[in-house]
């Protein structure tokens, strides 16, 4: 799973999530301290992993920050630099959701062509060192043909219930995600409206204590601090000496 908060983070834990993902940013080392028992890997943005040194300082940044793994999608080069450091990395293999304005989102391994070519791209992530690959939108009968015959632990999106691990999105789970819902979601709560319930509630509060300051009725007398009156005398007459 992904989370993007520390109060998720504390929810996963809570709930028994053994692991989840995460991004290198300012939220990480809350997010740790929100779920010190569950094994985390952060992936950083796109471009950050630009190159392996790059890669290899921006994941030991955060391996100090406290995961316990990083997420790239990328050259393989990189993978390999950052496993012969030590870092244990996970791969990606099928849909690439930042390339969709050129695929559009569709699922990757329907013909054999492209099965062929998933499988060979696991096991070069093998070759490389990588200890786990996410595999994203890929037909069952591809994704149970590439667990059986790969050292890798697979985590799946998208692809049945045959990999080792289960992934999604914190935002499908939790129901907050406004954009594009994937076929493989599943909304097990609704906090958007939640949400929406909470914000209506703001602007009713925020109208009311507008409307009570306008008219008068806040603040009241059990609001104020007062002080004797020889308090305010004392102050006038010094000011007049």
């Amino acid at each position: 799973m992904h989370v993007d908060s520390a109060a998720e983070a504390a929810a996963a834990e809570e709930a028994g999530i053994d692991m989840f993902t995460c991004e290198i940013d300012e939220k990480l080392p809350g997010i740790r301290a929100a779920a010190p028992n569950v094994f985390i890997q952060a992936g950083s943005a796109q471009g950050v992993f630009s190159s392996p040194e790059a890669a290899i300082r921006e994941s030991f940044r955060a391996m100090e920050l406290g995961v316990d793994g990083v997420y790239f999608a990328g050259g393989l080069h990189i993978v390999e630099a950052l496993a012969k450091e030590g870092i244990p990395v996970t791969g990606h293999v099928g849909y690439v959701p930042r390339w969709r304005t050129w695929t559009g989102v569709r699922a990757v391994g329907k013909t054999a062509e492209e099965a062929a070519h998933l499988y060979e791209s696991v096991k070069a992530l093998e070759s490389a060192g990588a200890w786990a690959v996410e595999m994203e939108l890929i037909p069952v009968e591809v994704a149970v043909f590439i667990t059986n015959n790969t050292r890798l632990i697979t985590e799946g999106m998208g692809c049945g219930n045959v990999c080792d691990t289960q992934y999604l999105f914190s935002c499908d789970v939790l129901g907050t995600n406004t954009g594009h819902i994937p076929r493989h979601a599943e909304k097990f709560a609704d906090l958007a409206a939640e949400e929406a319930k909470l914000q209506a509630m703001r602007v009713a509060a925020f109208q009311a204590f507008a409307n009570a300051v306008l008219s008068g009725a806040y603040p009241e007398r059990k609001h104020e601090i007062h002080v004797d009156a020889a308090i305010v005398e004392h102050l006038a007459r010094r000011l007049e000496a």
